[in-house]
């Protein structure tokens, strides 16, 4: 997967990541190595924490038994 990365300064020494196609997808890194692993594990957070959304909310079937 290919992913586009903004990167720009965030002041203090700081370099912000963010990541247009995943909304609130953002992260910091005092190097550009430091801000992409960073960003890098915040993407992967992200996908994570969409794919339990997706399962919680898929359809589930139940066999239902009455007497």
């Amino acid at each position: 997967m290919t992913l586009k990365v903004v990167i720009e300064d965030g002041g203090n020494g700081w370099l912000v990541g963010t990541v247009p196609a995943l909304p609130g997808c953002i992260s910091q890194g005092k190097t550009r190595e430091e801000l992409l692993a960073n960003v890098k594990e915040a993407i992967e957070g992200w996908l994570e924490v969409e794919q339990d959304k997706v399962e919680s909310t898929s359809p589930q079937h139940v066999e239902l038994v009455t007497v």
